[in-house]
């Protein structure tokens, strides 16, 4: 081949990777449309607002670091950062194990029927309004005619303060949120469990293996890319529990189950400070990244990819 024939050839292969990638950034823009203006854009609003004093109603004033002391100084956000750790050791723990275990119950041998109607009922709740299921388990854990309370009540327990009790209050926010959101979590790690080939149970079983061993050597370690998945969306997801709490409890009694959302909720839009709702809300996110990046490097230690 001669030497011009090599350096055209040359000029259209750069050619038409140029054209490829020009169509791969057409075809992702409007993703990155919606990324900058309902993500980023937010975000650096937000940085703006931390050294701002904004009520909404009056133009914004230049305060400095003021927020930034405050946010240290202030015991409130960090009962709801207390309270919210809580919150989402309890989630996360509860809607995984139990995600899990209800994977591993549908994926057994079974009638279509009654898988069907199992993995309707455990992920019905999922597709339903926090608000409509959070009101009917406010009735069901009401002291004096709550249906929980009465149940216990057949066994001579006592009435529990569910909802009004300090202690109880955050307990009762994790048992709602584990109940509505565990089907979530069942459903990836279905999937994850049907990605498992068979063969791999067949041979050990040849070999001797028992169900433990099946579960310790195969499932866990092949699961284990869907358990870090499912626990870094489930981290994520119950840090930010705002709907749950506020119906359930309104944060009460005395901030025993006010969260950092609902925290960040009454200080924008019911005090309107807008700049140190900013302010709280970029600490969340601080967060938020920092624990991820802690799970990532955790997670080589554990996840297998193999």
């Amino acid at each position: 081949m001669s030497e011009g024939t090599l350096a055209s050839s040359k000029r259209q292969s750069m050619t038409s990777r140029r054209y490829e990638s020009l169509a791969g950034y057409l075809m992702a823009a409007p993703a990155l449309i919606v990324l900058l203006v309902f993500m980023v854009t937010p975000i650096v609003g937000a940085l703006i607002l931390v050294f701002m004093d904004y009520s909404i109603l009056e133009p914004p004033e230049f305060i400095g670091l003021s927020n930034i002391s405050r946010l240290f100084r202030d015991t409130r956000v960090w009962t709801c950062y207390r309270n919210s750790l809580l919150i989402t050791i309890g989630a996360v723990v509860g809607n995984n194990v139990l995600g899990l275990l209800l994977a591993m119950g549908v994926n057994r041998e079974m009638g279509r029927v009654f898988k069907y109607l199992f993995r309707t009922a455990y992920f019905f709740p999922v597709i339903t309004t926090t608000s409509s299921l959070a009101l009917i388990w406010r009735f069901i854990l009401t002291r004096d005619r709550g249906v929980m309370n009465w149940l216990l009540g057949q066994f001579g327990i006592a009435p529990v303060a569910w909802l009004s009790h300090p202690e109880w209050a955050i307990r009762s926010v994790i048992l709602y949120d584990v109940w509505k959101s565990c089907g979530y979590l069942m459903v990836y790690y279905l999937a994850g469990l049907q990605g498992i080939p068979r063969s791999l149970y067949e041979a050990a079983r040849i070999d001797g293996a028992n169900s433990w061993q099946l579960t310790r050597h195969i499932t866990m370690p092949l699961i284990s890319p869907t358990a870090f998945f499912c626990l870094i969306i489930s981290s994520i997801g119950a840090f930010q529990i705002f709907d749950n709490a506020y119906v359930l409890t309104q944060g009460g009694p005395a901030d025993a189950s006010r969260t950092i959302a609902m925290y960040i909720y009454e200080m924008g839009f019911k005090r309107f400070e807008m700049g140190y709702a900013a302010t709280v809300s970029l600490s969340l996110l601080a967060i938020l990244v920092t624990l991820t990046l802690v799970q990532n490097w955790f997670s080589a230690k554990w996840v297998h990819y193999d």
